[in-house]
């Protein structure tokens, strides 16, 4: 593999937009490779020096990027969640009751993990057990609470809404758990959340 420009290469070689550019593109298809090599073995298939060879980048670039594994499944976390975030602006849910939207906007999480299984229980057994800090339960909770009241409503972080949503969203990671164990299949999750979106979010 011919070795990559080095910081001070890249930064004497191209102007700063130029520069960023590459990096991003770099650093989306290191996530990319990650994701794909998880799909098809989870978290154990994610070696470090596959991952850099499938990307085409030198393993110190991979490291500069992403220092430790767990660095690297957050970011493929990230990844996924920016999917159904754009999934959502697109087609934001219809109905009009707030329960019923967060379910929709649960349910197609749901959906999106499990068209690949190994990378959607990496996904989950990651966040459960990285020390690695992650957005990922924030990320989800904003999308309830923007599926629920509406984007343009603010929602304070001592709002006693946001609490409940969050509950709502450790509610269905468990339910994803059971669901990648063979205890539950979609349709059963899908009621649960129903029942617990409905006792939940009564206030909206």
């Amino acid at each position: 593999m011919t070795a990559e420009p080095t910081a001070a290469e890249d930064k004497a070689a191209a102007p700063q937009g130029v520069r960023s550019r590459s990096q991003h593109q770099r650093r989306k298809r290191i996530v990319q490779a990650a994701a794909a090599l998880a799909s098809r073995g989870g978290v154990e298939a994610m070696q470090m020096r596959t991952v850099a060879e499938r990307a085409g980048v030198a393993l110190g670039t991979l490291y500069r990027y992403f220092p430790s594994k767990m660095d690297l499944v957050v970011a493929v976390v990230s990844e996924e969640l920016d999917l159904l975030e754009g999934s959502i602006e697109r087609r934001p849910p219809r109905t009009d009751a707030p329960p019923q939207r967060a379910v929709d906007v649960l349910m197609r999480a749901t959906r999106g993990l499990m068209r690949e299984p190994e990378l959607a229980e990496a996904l989950i057994r990651s966040l459960l057990l990285s020390d690695v800090k992650t957005d990922f339960g924030d990320r989800m909770t904003g999308l309830l609470l923007r599926a629920a009241v509406g984007p343009e409503v603010p929602v304070g972080d001592d709002d006693p809404r946001r609490v409940v949503a969050k509950a709502l969203s450790s509610v269905w990671t468990m339910e994803m758990i059971e669901m990648l164990r063979g205890h539950a299949t979609a349709e059963q999750i899908q009621v649960r959340l129903e029942i617990a979106a409905a006792r939940l979010l009564t206030d909206f």
